[in-house]
């Protein structure tokens, strides 16, 4: 070649580059700008048309991947989406359309979207240094550190929220939810309180305001909270199992069995916690009415999930011969006025005759008298008879309290009638006094006419 023709090379390549230069900086932004425009428009599709012919000649183009990803994600495709912003962030540059704080709030929607809590935590952190004021980053970055159970971490970065926006009502129930785990109770119901004034749809706020109102026994301030919180279909069966344990408490059985069967149609899943607390209150509501056979359907079909669940098991065992015992059945679900008639029918097997038949707590006090005696002339002496329907064990306070009522009226002679068993210290408190104990076995011998069984000595 000649040497004269290496100088006219050289300028040529110069000339060419600087062509490219000059097209490059020309046309190329106002591609980027019909990309944008696109986006903003809607118009997803030309949007990544444009966007890839862009990239085809420019592969490391940080504004139009930045856009093809906001595109790929308007779109509903944010596994596209997130792989773009991944490229950005990995070429490092930013401008133009691609702004950095916007895309590091982007990127990390999409990196908690896809439950990747660490990736997402490390874009927060770089948005709080470039927006320090900025309460928002601090609130999804609590939420990050919840996820990562880090509850001391996130205290303080949903406090730091509330510090820079105390009106924040979803840091205050992030807030407020971690104190009520930690049984934090007077901190946990100042900042759930100032959840739900902020927010008063944040129904889940009012669900565990209502735990702390119900721990502590302001029964009907909770129940207006669970009333609120059923509007969140999450908590809807669990605040109507609320709703159930407080009407309990305040000894409304007929407001709780509503709200409990109401609770027990919504169940979906019948070994959840709540379908289970909801079938088990239920149960007790209805033992407590006297409807023993709805009551032990309940138990059944808790006990067909969960076996161990407190102490079903143990309820179905006490009541298994209701199904094959009618006199146990009609003693333990009779009215008041055939209860007492049953009553007088028992005693009758002891060799007593009923005096005075009165109502007491689950059950019935007779006075009896003596039917014969074993001397012609003796003079017959009266007793006081409890008669008990009862499923719980029978403890020592209930026979303190007969005892009590014998020196109360004079009478010197006791038994009580349990459709149960005795607690050992009830046994062993009768044992010195004279007061005669006959529990359920006892009880079925002489619902069923067994004069052996009331011949027998105290």
């Amino acid at each position: 070649m000649p040497i004269y023709l290496i100088p006219t090379i050289f300028v040529g390549i110069a000339l060419i580059g600087i062509i490219i230069f000059i097209a490059r900086n020309t046309f190329s932004p106002k591609k980027i700008a019909t990309v944008a425009s696109h986006v903003k428009q809607g118009k997803y599709a030309a949007a990544v048309r444009s966007a890839k012919q862009i990239l085809a000649k420019d592969p490391r183009n940080p504004e139009a991947h930045y856009l093809l990803g906001l595109a790929y994600r308007a779109d509903g495709k944010p596994e596209l989406a997130l792989m773009e912003f991944k490229t950005v962030n990995q070429i490092g540059q930013f401008g133009g359309a691609c702004d950095e704080t916007s895309f590091r709030k982007a990127i990390a929607d999409l990196y908690v979207k896809f439950n990747q809590p660490e990736e997402a935590l490390k874009e927060y952190v770089l948005l709080i240094k470039m927006e320090p004021e900025n309460a928002e980053l601090y609130y999804q970055a609590g939420l990050l550190f919840t996820k990562r159970e880090n509850s001391d971490r996130a205290g303080d970065f949903f406090r730091k929220t509330i510090e820079l926006d105390p009106r924040h009502g979803n840091a205050h129930y992030e807030l407020g939810y971690l104190l009520y785990k930690s049984s934090s109770t007077v901190e946990a119901k100042s900042e759930l309180d100032l959840a739900v004034k902020y927010r008063p749809d944040n129904y889940k706020g009012y669900y565990y305001l209502g735990r702390l109102l119900k721990d502590n026994h302001d029964y009907v301030a909770a129940l207006v909270c669970f009333e609120k919180s059923q509007r969140d279909p999450e908590f809807k069966v669990k605040a109507l199992v609320e709703r159930g344990a407080c009407y309990m408490s305040l000894n409304s059985l007929d407001k709780a069995v509503t709200e409990l069967v109401r609770a027990s149609r919504l169940i979906e899943k019948e070994s959840a916690p709540e379908a289970l607390y909801a079938r088990y209150f239920l149960a007790l509501c209805y033992e407590r009415l006297r409807k023993f056979e709805s009551a032990i359907e309940q138990w059944e079909k808790i006990y067909s999930r969960q076996p161990a669940f407190r102490d079903v098991a143990e309820k179905l065992s006490q009541y298994q011969d209701l199904r094959a015992d009618d006199s146990m059945k009609d003693f333990l679900t009779a009215p008041q006025d055939e209860f007492h008639e049953i009553c007088k029918d028992v005693i009758a097997n002891l060799k007593l005759s009923a005096r005075d038949v009165s109502g007491a707590p689950n059950g019935c006090q007779i006075i009896a008298m003596e039917q014969e005696s074993k001397w012609r002339n003796s003079r017959k002496m009266p007793c006081l008879v409890r008669l008990l329907r009862v499923a719980d064990i029978v403890d020592v306070s209930t026979v303190r309290s007969i005892h009590e009522e014998m020196k109360k009226l004079g009478i010197m002679r006791g038994t009580i009638i349990a459709s149960s068993r005795f607690s050992r210290s009830a046994q062993e408190y009768a044992e010195s006094r004279p007061i005669e104990l006959l529990d359920k076995e006892r009880l079925k011998a002489l619902l069923q006419n067994a004069p052996a069984v009331g011949d027998a000595d105290p």
